[in-house]
């Protein structure tokens, strides 16, 4: 028997880890932060595989993707396609500038040593897309032009005139009563989603619900929560922030990779009608099998339903919380998309036995809402006018999805295979060669402006990549030419 090499340690300096899993990320993050601040890790050093760390240090691999993550959100480390993360010749790029975006501030006070570790970094810092045109494929945003402005002036002038002869108060921390009653009757209607109004809690916005929900349900250090990978970053940044380990799980065209689930997985993150950002739906195999995982392994189950108005194909299928019969899934729904951003009106369907609790997790944090915004909206939806709103656009969002999806096949069918989606108000494209795609992605920001890549959603390179084009502010007449133009620029 042949004796073995002793195996070389991953760095040329010492780490100390321990504690929890928490305090062991925060603590390999920070000093591979001060090592390549002090120069021991070097500009254009590569760093070892996450494996091979987590294999001499004695942690999970997850610990050490998300220390990764950190310094590559804060500027410190570049990402590459297939090959190993290396360190930055600048620590403060940010991870935007290197998309060739403008590089972000960091904010003052960031290297405080009194805030929290986890706040010395930008890596939860909120950012929207900037220099954009009016009429581009940007993602997540609906179109402004044909909502009833006037309708929506009116209500809000009753709602004012009618809070003006009421004594002031505290509206409470769930919601108004009218606003509850109006979204159980909608997403009864809309969704087959069965709730009353007292299972709901009115939140501002999904983002809101995601962090309310980060800290009812996670114990810091020890919840592992899984998401879709690539999935959507703000709800990842609210369980990051409340201390959960993340698990990120593959997304195939049938959606979550169910079966690759952990046990020990707690909680399950996922968008099943229209995956954020391949657009592909849960299928109906993975949803049983998804209820059937959180049932037998005492998981909880969040259903991000974000933009489940908006569907141009056959019937869809039934929300998890509608198949759920073990009080399993928490629903969030958000009016961003069905009206417009500003509105920060979102919403969770919370299982009895955790509603009592949320709604004191959210007089917490916030303990009550806009009652005139909250009032003007109960009045929208129960008039109908959400209603006839939605059935009116779904149309012209069908015809734009059917202007992207046939200048996708004349144009670029050489370079793109789009993935089938039949929801929602983005599609997204995969990219025939993937060695092509960072020649690509650059083209996109100039000729495709708003359209993102799918890398951007993950944590870790996809080794399938690929385009996300959104269809909310752009015009089915401007699509072909624009699509036309960028084939034109990848054939040059």
């Amino acid at each position: 028997m042949t004796s073995q090499e002793p195996v070389s340690p991953p760095f040329a300096f010492p780490l100390q880890l321990d504690g929890h899993a928490g305090g062991r990320m925060r603590q390999l993050h920070e000093q591979l932060r001060a090592a390549i601040l002090d120069r021991r890790l070097p500009a254009g050093a590569e760093l070892p595989s996450t494996r091979r760390v987590a294999g001499a240090y004695a942690v999970t691999r997850n610990t050490v993707i998300a220390a990764y993550d950190l310094l590559i959100a804060e500027g410190y480390v570049i990402p590459r396609a297939g090959a190993k993360a290396v360190v930055a010749e600048l620590a403060a790029a940010s991870a935007a500038a290197r998309r060739g975006a403008r590089p972000r501030p960091l904010p003052l006070g960031l290297e405080d040593p009194r805030l929290n570790p986890l706040w010395r970094t930008p890596f939860l810092v909120g950012s929207s897309p900037r220099g954009l045109p009016p009429r581009s494929f940007r993602l997540g945003v609906p179109e402004h032009r044909h909502f009833p402005h006037e309708v929506w002036r009116k209500l809000s002038t009753h709602a004012l005139r009618a809070w003006s002869k009421a004594p002031f108060s505290y509206p409470p921390s769930e919601g108004i009563a009218e606003l509850r009653e109006a979204i159980a009757q909608h997403v009864a209607f809309a969704r087959a989603v069965a709730c009353k109004a007292d299972d709901i809690v009115v939140t501002s916005g999904a983002q809101q619900a995601f962090d309310l929900l980060a800290r009812l349900l996670v114990t810091p250090g020890k919840t592992r929560v899984a998401f879709e990978e690539p999935g959507y970053p703000p709800v990842r940044a609210a369980m990051a922030a409340a201390g959960a380990q993340l698990v990120s799980i593959p997304v195939d065209d049938e959606g979550l990779c169910v079966d690759r689930l952990p046990p020990d997985v707690k909680v399950v993150s996922v968008t099943p009608s229209h995956q954020s950002p391949t657009g592909v739906a849960l299928s109906m195999r993975r949803r049983i099998a998804l209820l059937d995982f959180a049932r037998t392994h005492g998981a909880v189950v969040l259903e991000d339903d974000y933009d489940g108005e908006f569907r141009f194909g056959n019937r869809p299928l039934d929300a998890l919380q509608t198949l759920d019969r073990d009080a399993l899934v928490f629903y969030i729904g958000t009016f961003s998309k069905s009206l417009f951003p500003a509105l920060r009106k979102g919403f969770v369907v919370a299982p009895a036995w955790a509603r009592d609790a949320l709604v004191t997790v959210k007089h917490c944090t916030d303990s009550h809402g806009d009652a005139i915004a909250q009032a003007t909206l109960a009045a929208f939806i129960r008039d109908g006018h959400l209603a006839r709103h939605v059935r009116r656009m779904r149309p012209l969002y069908a015809e734009r999805r059917e202007a992207l999806l046939d200048g996708l096949r004349r144009h670029l069918g050489d370079w793109f295979e789009p993935i089938p989606s039949e929801a929602g108000l983005h599609l997204a494209a995969r990219i025939r060669e993937p060695a092509h795609a960072d020649a690509i992605y650059a083209k996109a920001r100039v000729h495709v402006p708003g359209a993102m890549p799918a890398g951007e959603y993950s944590r870790e390179p996809l080794p399938q990549p690929a385009l996300t084009f959104g269809y909310g502010v752009i015009d089915a007449d401007e699509i072909g030419p624009a699509l036309q133009r960028f084939a034109r620029a990848l054939a040059g």
